[in-house]
C-alpha cells in the first residue's frame, strides 16, 4: 500500500484558493470558510499547539465535540505530528466514556462548549495526571493563532495508525478499530471510483464524527479530491432540503433513518432533488419501500454496505442497479476482495446465502491493544470475518440478508430477519420494523416483530399482510407497536437491547 505525503500541504499546493470546509453555523464570519491553503495553515498551527501542550508522536489526542470544521483541523494536525486522534461519543455520559479514556490514555482532550461539563468530569474522575483540557469554543482560536506552523512529517506511512474509532456495533462492548493512513487512501480510491467524486463536488457533513460515516462518507475522501464540505452541527431535514433546493449539494450520504426523515418531511414531494447527482446509503439496509419512494422522485439511492473495520466502503450499488435491483448493495469496490462462505469457510454458489469475508487495503489491521479480539476477527489465512450475510444474484449484484448472529431457525428452516422486515415495510402503515428471535417450545425459535407504525395502523392486519408475502414459518409470531428503537450513532437499531414485552400473538 502507498505511503501518504502531507495531504493538506499537497491540496494547498494544487488548489490553494478552493473552498475546503464551510461551517454552516458561522457563514459570514472569518471562520465561516477555510480554503485549502487556510486548512493547511490552520492544521500546521494546530500541530504546533499539540506539541506545545506536550503531545509527542504516538500519543493519543481525544476530541469530544459536535460537528465542526476544527475536528478535521485536529485530524490533520495529528497526522502532521504523528499523534492518534480519538473521537469520543458525545452521546455517552462521563461514566461510559471513562473506560474509553482509561483504555486509550490520551495526553490531550479537546471539547466543545456543549460537552464542557462531561470533559471536566472525565478529567476530575480519571487518574490521568497529564491530561490537559482544551476548549474549542473558548480558547482554541487564540491558542492556534499564537503558534507558528509546525513542519510536517515528510511521510505519513501507510501502516501507521492515524486514529482510533471505538465501536460497539449492535451487540457488544466497545473496542477501538485501528484506522491507518493506508486505509484512508484505499477508502478514497474505493469511494472516488464508486461515486465519481471530483473537485467540483459539494457534500454535507452532519453524521456524528465519532462514527466512521461522519469522517469517511464522503468528507475525508472529498477533501482528498479537492471538493467542498459543508459542516452542519446536526441533521435537520428541512435545512438539508433547503440546501438541495439551492443546488448546493451534489453528493449525499445518509443512513436509512435520515432518508426516512427526508421522505416524511412535508416539502419532500415539492423539492427539486435534481442537483444531487449521486445519493448513497449505508449503516444499515435501506428498506425496499423507502428506496422506491426516492426512485419515484427521480433520486436513485445507491445502497451500500461496509463497516468500520473495512474503511468503511466495501459494497456500493450504482444508479442503474438502484433502479433495477432495489434492495441490492451493489458490488464490491475496486480495492476489495470478497468471498461468501458457509459455516465451514467454503465458498457458496450464487443464489445461496453466506457470510461475507473480505481482504483489501482498506481493511483494518485490528483492534487497539486487543490481540485476542483481532485474532478472532480474521480467518487463519487473513480474511476479515464480517458477520454479514448476503446472497449474490446471476448479474453479480449482492443483497443483504442480515447478520450471522441474527439468523434463527424455526421448525428446522432458516429465517433471515431482513427478509421479514422488508415484507412488513411494504405494509402502508409501517414506518420501521425490527424482527428478533424468541424461544418457542414447539418450533425452537419464532420471530417477534417490533413495529413503529403510522398512527391508526391496524395491528391485526400485520400478520395477514405477512402471510400474503412469506412462507408461514417466516411470519412473526408476535407483533408489538413501539414509539422508537434504541439505536447506534449511525442510526442502526440495536436489536440486542429490544426486550420482548407482552405482544399480540397473531400468527397462529
Amino acid at each position: 500500500m502507498w505511503d501518504l505525503f502531507d495531504l493538506t500541504a499537497q491540496r494547498a499546493r494544487l488548489s490553494p484558493d478552493r473552498r475546503a470546509l464551510v461551517d454552516l453555523t458561522a457563514v459570514g464570519s472569518a471562520a465561516g470558510a477555510l480554503t485549502y491553503a487556510g486548512l493547511d495553515d490552520r492544521a500546521a498551527r494546530a500541530a504546533s499547539l499539540l506539541a506545545a501542550l506536550g503531545a509527542e508522536p504516538g500519543d493519543r489526542v481525544a476530541v469530544l465535540c459536535r460537528n465542526r470544521p476544527d475536528f478535521f483541523v485536529l485530524l490533520f494536525a495529528c497526522a502532521k505530528l504523528g499523534c492518534l486522534l480519538v473521537p469520543l461519543n458525545w452521546r455517552m455520559p462521563a461514566a461510559e466514556l471513562a473506560p474509553v479514556l482509561a483504555d486509550c490514555q490520551p495526553r490531550l482532550l479537546f471539547h466543545g462548549v456543549e460537552d464542557r461539563a462531561t470533559a471536566q468530569a472525565l478529567a476530575d474522575g480519571l487518574a490521568l495526571v497529564d491530561l490537559a483540557l482544551v476548549d474549542l469554543d473558548d480558547c482554541f482560536e487564540a491558542l492556534v493563532a499564537k503558534q507558528s506552523s509546525l513542519p510536517s512529517r515528510e511521510v505519513w506511512p501507510a501502516d501507521d495508525v492515524w486514529y482510533l474509532l471505538y465501536t460497539s456495533g449492535t451487540t457488544g462492548k466497545p473496542k477501538a478499530v485501528l484506522y491507518t493512513y493506508g486505509m484512508a487512501m484505499a477508502n478514497y480510491v474505493n469511494l472516488r471510483q464508486g461515486v465519481d467524486l471530483s473537485e467540483n463536488d459539494r457534500t454535507l457533513n452532519y453524521l456524528p464524527l465519532f462514527h466512521t460515516a461522519g469522517i469517511n462518507l464522503h468528507t475525508l475522501p472529498l477533501l482528498m479530491a479537492g471538493g467542498e464540505v459543508m459542516v452542519q452541527s446536526q441533521f435537520d431535514a428541512g435545512a438539508v432540503l433547503d440546501l438541495i433546493a439551492q443546488g448546493r449539494i451534489t453528493t449525499f450520504f445518509g443512513v436509512p433513518a435520515v432518508y426516512r426523515q427526508l421522505a416524511l418531511h412535508p416539502r419532500f414531494r415539492t423539492t427539486d432533488l435534481g442537483a444531487v447527482r449521486r445519493w448513497a446509503c449505508g449503516g444499515a439496509p435501506l428498506e425496499d419501500a423507502l428506496a422506491r419512494r426516492f426512485v419515484e422522485r427521480g433520486a436513485f439511492v445507491c445502497n451500500g454496505m461496509g463497516m468500520t473495520e473495512t474503511g468503511p466502503t466495501l459494497f456500493l450499488n450504482d444508479p442503474a442497479g438502484a433502479a433495477a435491483k432495489v434492495g441490492s448493495i451493489g458490488k464490491p469496490q475496486i480495492l476489495c476482495r470478497v468471498r461468501v462462505v458457509d459455516g465451514a469457510g467454503r465458498d457458496v454458489p450464487a443464489g445461496h446465502v453466506g457470510e461475507v469475508w473480505v481482504k483489501g487495503a482498506a481493511v483494518t489491521p485490528g483492534y487497539w491493544r486487543q490481540p485476542a479480539a483481532t485474532a478472532a476477527a480474521f480467518s487463519p489465512d487473513g480474511w476479515l470475518r464480517t458477520g454479514d450475510l448476503v446472497r449474490q444474484d446471476e448479474d453479480g449484484y449482492y443483497y443483504p440478508v442480515g447478520r450471522l448472529k441474527e439468523m434463527f431457525i424455526s421448525g428446522g428452516e432458516n429465517v433471515y430477519p431482513v427478509e421479514v422486515e422488508n415484507a412488513l415495510l411494504r405494509h402502508s402503515g409501517v414506518l420501521e420494523v425490527a424482527v428478533v428471535a424468541v424461544p418457542d417450545p414447539v418450533w425452537g425459535e419464532v420471530g417477534h416483530a417490533h413495529v413503529r407504525a403510522q398512527p391508526g395502523t391496524d395491528i391485526d392486519s400485520l400478520a395477514r399482510h405477512c402471510r400474503g408475502l412469506l412462507a408461514g414459518y417466516k411470519v412473526p409470531r408476535r407483533f408489538v407497536l413501539v414509539e422508537d428503537f434504541p439505536r447506534t450513532a449511525a442510526g442502526k437499531i440495536q436489536k440486542h437491547r429490544l426486550v420482548p414485552p407482552p405482544g399480540l400473538d397473531l400468527a397462529s
